[in-house]
């Protein structure tokens, strides 16, 4: 396995002849990260991961300084998945001054996550778009929990005539049922028993909607079970394709999206219902 920056990088993309799967993050690998690596190992010839915290995607007050960057673990777990180069590059080489030129993430960026995190998927679409043309992939796999940010990434992809196929990972749960996340390292015992009410209210709206139940009823099961000690930003069933709230006779996919801040963690994960 090697692993290094730019320069690094693309000689050794010069070197490849089959496919490439690219696993762009952030670091701190945990399960949901080794299910992507073993999707993209799946899929084509070569695994490329990325291990690079992007600071453009993070705002004012944000946790970008204590986001964790156990790199010896995290080089581990790329080697044990079979991974053939670990792009790893320092902060200047990616941004060696304030970039003038960026991606923006249009309506979609600018609701739910977007509108709490002002600039925050402009930040996430220029990294990616910088990893595309660095990576140059035949396959990018991306985890479904950030489900707002494969959407964005999917339209990136579409209208910039990236030719990369993408592959969406459902959601991997902890036994007790929650999103496994980076993040999660940051809750107490009590803050993660708090935290549960989110698959909980997951799992109402989708037995409502089971049980017959409309639009309205899904959101008011989901919102009942959202109990504790919960900051609850957002809760809303939308069009899986647009993003958009659903309508009260919607025939299709739907998500059904939540965001909820526990102590001081933030937390976002959802459910894709079928109505």
């Amino acid at each position: 396995m090697e692993i290094g920056g730019i320069e690094a990088l693309r000689a050794w993309r010069a070197r490849q002849s089959g496919t490439v799967a690219l696993v762009p993050t952030m670091g701190a690998l945990h399960s949901g990260h080794r299910a992507l690596m073993d999707r993209a190992r799946e899929s084509a010839d070569h695994l490329v991961v990325s291990l690079f915290v992007n600071p453009l995607q993070f705002g004012p007050g944000e946790d970008f300084t204590r986001y964790p960057r156990p790199i010896e673990a995290d080089l581990a777990m790329c080697e044990d998945a079979g991974a053939e180069f670990v792009f790893a590059p320092a902060l200047i080489e990616m941004y060696p001054a304030a970039p003038e030129v960026t991606v923006s993430s249009g309506r979609m960026g600018a609701i739910f996550e977007g509108a709490d995190r002002p600039g925050h998927f402009d930040g996430v679409l220029t990294v990616v778009t910088k990893l595309f043309h660095l990576t140059r992939p035949h396959v990018a796999v991306f985890g479904l929990k950030d489900i707002q940010q494969f959407s964005l990434v999917r339209r990136l992809i579409t209208d910039l005539d990236f030719d990369i196929e993408l592959i969406g990972l459902p959601v991997v749960r902890d036994r007790d049922g929650l999103a496994v996340s980076s993040r999660n390292d940051y809750l107490t015992p009590g803050e993660r028993l708090a935290a549960l009410a989110i698959p909980r209210a997951l799992d109402a709206g989708e037995s409502a909607l089971t049980d017959g139940g409309l639009p309205e009823d899904v959101l008011a099961a989901a919102r009942a079970a959202l109990d504790g000690d919960l900051d609850v930003h957002y809760l809303a069933l939308v069009e899986a394709a647009t993003l958009q709230p659903v309508r009260e006779q919607f025939r299709g996919s739907a998500l059904l999206l939540i965001a909820a801040t526990v102590g001081t963690t933030r937390l976002i994960d959802n459910r894709p219902l079928e109505f």
